[in-house]
C-alpha cells in the first residue's frame, strides 16, 4: 500500500489550488473596481452639493431592519428627551 498521493493527485490538486487563487483574486479585483465606482458616486453627489457623510447614513439606514430601526429611532429619542436636546 501506497499512502503517497499519485503524480496525478497531486497535479489536481494542485490545479484546483491555482483555480481557488485565481478566483479568489478575480474577486478582489471586481470588489476594488466597484469599490472605486462608489467614491466615484459620492464624489459626483458631493459635487452636486449633497453631503456624502449623511449620504452614507442613509445608505446604512436602508440596509437594516424597518423594525429594528423604529425601535432604535424611538429610544434614541427617548433619550434625547431625558437629556433636554
Amino acid at each position: 500500500m501506497d499512502d503517497f498521493p499519485s503524480d496525478a493527485t497531486t497535479r489536481v490538486a494542485r490545479d484546483e489550488l491555482r483555480a481557488f487563487v485565481e478566483r479568489f483574486e478575480r474577486l478582489e479585483a471586481e470588489k476594488k473596481d466597484i469599490a472605486d465606482q462608489q467614491k466615484e458616486v459620492m464624489a459626483e453627489a458631493k459635487s452636486r452639493g449633497y453631503d456624502t457623510r449623511v449620504l452614507r447614513k442613509v445608505v446604512a439606514l436602508r440596509k437594516r431592519d424597518p423594525q429594528d430601526l423604529s425601535e432604535e429611532e424611538a429610544i434614541l429619542e427617548l433619550y434625547k428627551e431625558a437629556l433636554g436636546m
